[in-house]
């Protein structure tokens, strides 16, 4: 069976940090491109960083870039988001997903249905 299991949400100050992990399983992770996504409240889903299986290629929203990193160890069946100088705009659900692409930015910057994806752990950034 197949499962995107996400942790290490929570609710944290304004400038402070997060660590996300994904425990994938039930498939082979390292033939998948991986993402991260989120969903504030009454908006679209949107791509916050994604990386390819194959080539350590990455990409991160515009307004991401310079705070969050995205890691994978294949051997663990995990993925990573790290992320830093956390603003009020990063409140929202962040989901983690994979799926067979061509490029991390087609991944990130379409919300495909039939990846796998995970239940979604809430992160909320408080002033």
């Amino acid at each position: 069976q197949v499962q995107l299991v996400e942790s290490g949400g929570g609710l944290v100050q304004v400038g402070g940090s997060l660590r996300l992990s994904c425990a994938a399983s039930g498939f082979t992770l390292n033939e998948y491109f991986i993402g991260w996504f989120r969903q504030a409240p009454g908006k679209e889903r949107e791509g916050v960083s994604c990386m390819s299986n194959n080539n350590g290629s990455t990409y991160y929203t515009d307004s991401v870039k310079g705070r969050f990193s995205i890691s994978r160890d294949n051997a663990k069946n995990m993925v990573y988001l790290q992320m830093n100088n956390l603003n009020a705009e990063d409140t929202g659900v962040y989901y983690c997903s994979a799926g067979h692409w061509v490029t991390v930015k087609a991944m990130c910057t379409s919300v495909y249905k039939y990846d796998y994806w995970g239940q979604g752990t809430q992160v909320t950034v408080s002033s």
